[in-house]
């Protein structure tokens, strides 16, 4: 059995630049890492000695170097989707054909009635809105009431707000999970989201308790491939949430990405064999929705240093791989995410310096390469580029 240990860390929203269907989702001329690239904030000398100004597409609005240390590329997404499960979902071997169900005019009431008769709590807002002002415009009646905060976005999502002294957080959960029962089949949405807040308005603030309810994936990810042939997977961040727990063998929560990214250094302690698996939520949720374009820019220089670090303590059979599951253009209009190529690199010893993957059709290549790395037969969808990058 081969040993090697494989992390997969995901810089949330980080894309690269318009997917080639990006006019179909409304998203044509979108570039999250062009607008951030451009602040004065924003510096990564680290993935750009990688090869992340050397991809497809980046390099001819960015200065390239001659001689990259690992391995790059860009990979467009093959589901129809840009959120965050679709995306994660695919880079896991999965790719989802039919888009979740999305709900513009609020949810129907034939979910909310049942939601309302199971939490015996009725319900506020129920349309799009920005998690922030939701609850500066419904806060106070909540707290009033006790009825809960439910809204969505341009995701396939059911985020239910609701303030820790009406509302215990673990109650909170109870209702999400309700939530989730009840969102299945033709309404099974992505996610069911808990979003606990605290403060007196008007300085409501959200606390870092959220909690993601998804769907479990319909097919087997590279995660359940290689616990079933005995490697381990870890988690860090949202990946337990994402995946419904399946095949996450061991999670640590974070409080944000640079704790995210202790803990991943941290990991370089551990002895496994397998697959630490890495979510990084704050460029998409604090700075990408926010159009936050200058905190952007500061959080992938902060992530850039760490990662500094952490290539530091790696050991000769480690390889890091870095990418992002969809856009989130601070510069771009409206609040939503950005149907956006991401970026592909690859670092260790045992990578080829300069292998340029070029641009590949789908997510689920990294998902292939994963399990060849480890000798495992493929079980999930997507075409491995091992040959290119390693040794």
């Amino acid at each position: 059995m081969s040993r090697r240990r494989v992390f997969l860390i995901v810089l949330d929203s980080m894309g690269i630049g318009e997917a080639p269907d990006a006019e179909a989702f409304g998203d044509a001329g979108s570039n999250t890492l062009k607008t951030i690239a451009a602040n004065k904030a924003f510096d990564t000398p680290l993935m750009k000695k990688i090869g992340l100004f050397n991809i497809d597409g980046v390099e001819k609005w960015a200065d390239k170097i001659d001689k990259p240390i690992g391995a790059f590329g860009r990979l467009a997404e093959s589901s129809m989707g840009k959120d965050t499960t679709i995306g994660h979902w695919e880079m896991a071997g999965i790719i989802s054909k039919r888009p979740f169900p999305t709900y513009p005019e609020g949810f129907p009431n034939e979910v909310l009635d049942e939601f309302v008769k199971r939490t015996g709590r009725g319900v506020l807002c129920n349309k799009p809105y920005s998690g922030t002002e939701v609850i500066k415009d419904y806060g106070v009646e909540h707290m009033e009431t006790g009825d809960l905060i439910v809204y969505t976005s341009a995701d396939s999502v059911f985020q239910i707000a609701a303030h820790e002294s009406i509302v215990d957080v673990d109650t909170l959960y109870e209702y999400c999970k309700i939530a989730r029962e009840i969102l299945q089949g033709e309404h099974g949405v992505g996610r069911v989201i808990a979003r606990p807040f605290i403060g007196e308005f008007p300085n409501f603030t959200r606390t870092p308790k959220r909690h993601d309810f998804s769907l479990v994936p319909p097919k087997n990810t590279m995660m359940d491939v290689l616990v079933e042939n005995g490697f381990d997977v870890y988690g860090i961040g949202k990946i337990y949430d994402i995946f419904a727990g399946k095949s996450i063998e061991h999670t640590q929560r974070i409080e944000n990405n640079t704790d995210g990214m202790i803990k991943t250094i941290k990991m370089l302690d551990t002895d496994f064999n397998g697959l630490c698996f890495v979510n990084l939520v704050d460029m998409d949720m604090i700075y990408g929705h926010r159009r936050d374009i200058e905190g952007y820019a500061k959080a992938a220089t902060v992530f850039d240093e760490q990662l500094n670090e952490f290539v530091k303590g790696m050991k000769d059979e480690d390889i890091v791989m870095i990418t992002a599951d969809h856009g989130c253009d601070p510069g771009y209009r409206g609040t939503d995410h950005t149907r956006e190529c991401v970026p592909f690199l690859a670092y260790g010893k045992d990578i080829k310096e300069g292998a340029n993957i070029k641009t590949r059709s789908t997510f689920a290549d990294i998902a292939a390469t994963i399990q060849e790395i480890f000798g495992v037969k493929q079980a999930t969808e997507g075409t491995s580029f091992l040959n290119e990058i390693m040794r």
